[in-house]
């Protein structure tokens, strides 16, 4: 069985509470994982304490987690304000982030078929890797010539090795040292190819996952595994000859970089796939602007052409520039530049006021206005995008720093993968129309 809770969510084995998408219970066995688990995520989980009980607060990571006992935990995006949230629409828009992080763009006319799919994260991940697996197999994979040496080679083909056979032990003088090429489907991608296969073998739970699988595997029975797959990723090669083989990859590299290796060696340890949410809402952010941009305009992601400050260590050293300033996008020309900030964050419309302030962070502020200073010279327009929703659903009145330096806060729509339009249009008009948001305004 798998419960389902949502970013932040608590997570408690006390069976007289409450469960729902903000607190989901699991055994004591399951929770005393997690107690160890979260020591791995570098502060973006806590243990609390409440009326005695104690409770796992998750942090912004999504995913899917199994523990050692099979109790599984899909962790969902948390996409609304004060109201029930859709799984499937939450599966949905996880999964177009994923793609858009992972560089995995579905081909014409797959996209509402995979996002009508009600399997969970990890198991829509395994099905579509051995989707792309069975075309290729079906196409035939590639081979490659690879150096074999025979030591015992009954007759002799490719090269002798003189050398070796002059110090032939008595008695095997009709066996022969040969060294020969051989054209075999033991190539690195064919290696990794299986490898991966066998980890989706062993971790899913799903039957028709499970056929298909065992299935390819009979396929492929003649290559082997590779040990260290993930560092293995480096040598794949991406010719031409191998244009096929592009669109696995990236499904072999999410299994590869985020499944427990502790699962992988034996023994079923737990199963973690967990994914930051404020880099999957970054790269589809991205993804979806660079496309919508206009001819003319260079976009760069994570640009760091600029240092909040120089310091030297003392009178005689050269200055150091400390702290770089990484915005997560640029866009200009050679008349114009723009500075975009993507943000993971749910605002409030209706909390316009001198308290509650929308729920904006006074630090991405500060942090936006020192973007300001150092790529746009203390002139020019800025924006802030947080994901849309029924209490965020248009863009807010503009914020102004100085008469110079502007500021718009715009909501990205999730679904559509656009821009909300607004007045803010006029002042960054370097995207191709944007459209209204899927809540209305």
């Amino acid at each position: 069985m798998t419960i389902q809770v949502c970013e932040y969510a608590l997570i408690t084995s006390d069976m007289s509470q409450k469960s729902g998408l903000d607190l989901g219970i699991v055994s004591k066995q399951t929770f005393s994982w997690l107690e160890t688990l979260h020591q791995q995520w570098e502060g973006s989980a806590q243990i609390v304490s409440r009326q005695g009980k104690r409770f796992l607060r998750l942090g912004s990571y999504v995913g899917y987690l199994e523990s050692p006992t099979g109790e599984a935990i899909e962790i969902l995006p948390k996409t609304r304000l004060g109201e029930d949230e859709d799984p499937i629409r939450q599966r949905r828009v996880l999964r177009r982030m994923l793609q858009a992080a992972a560089g995995i763009m579905p081909r014409e006319g797959e996209t509402a078929s995979l996002y009508r799919s009600k399997l969970p994260l990890h198991e829509w991940i395994y099905s579509e890797f051995l989707r792309h697996l069975l075309e290729l197999v079906r196409r035939g994979l590639r081979s490659d010539y690879h150096l074999t040496e025979d030591d015992d080679s009954a007759f002799i083909r490719g090269q002798l090795d003189i050398n070796r056979q002059i110090r032939q032990v008595p008695g095997k003088g009709a066996r022969f040292h040969v060294r020969y090429a051989e054209f075999t489907p033991q190539r690195i991608e064919n290696r990794i190819l299986r490898t991966v296969l066998e980890i989706v073998l062993s971790s899913t739970k799903e039957n028709q996952t499970w056929r298909t699988a065992t299935t390819l595997k009979h396929q492929m029975a003649d290559i082997e595994p590779v040990s260290d797959a993930l560092s293995q990723l480096s040598r794949w090669s991406d010719g031409k000859y191998l244009l096929a083989y592009r669109a696995i990859k990236p499904w072999c590299q999410l299994i590869l970089e985020k499944h427990n290796p502790d699962f992988q060696k034996g023994g079923h340890q737990g199963i973690t796939l967990l994914f930051p949410m404020e880099k999957l809402f970054e790269s589809w952010v991205g993804y979806s602007l660079k496309r919508a941009l206009v001819t003319g305009y260079a976009f760069t992601a994570q640009a760091r052409r600029h240092h909040l400050l120089s310091h030297a260590l003392d009178e005689s050293a050269l200055p150091e520039a400390w702290f770089a300033l990484k915005p997560d996008f640029v866009v200009q020309n050679s008349d114009e530049s723009y500075v975009l900030d993507a943000k993971w964050k749910l605002l409030d419309s209706l909390q316009g006021n001198r308290a509650k302030k929308y729920g904006i962070s006074q630090a991405d502020l500060y942090q936006m206005f020192a973007y300001g200073q150092k790529y746009l010279q203390g002139r020019g327009d800025m924006m802030l995008i947080y994901p849309a929703h029924p209490l965020f659903s248009a863009p807010l009145p503009l914020f102004e720093f100085d008469k110079r330096l502007r500021l718009w806060c715009v909501p990205f729509d999730l679904e559509t993968g656009a821009l909300v339009g607004g007045t803010w249009q006029e002042a960054i008009s370097v995207f191709t129309t944007q459209q209204r948001s899927v809540y209305g305004v």
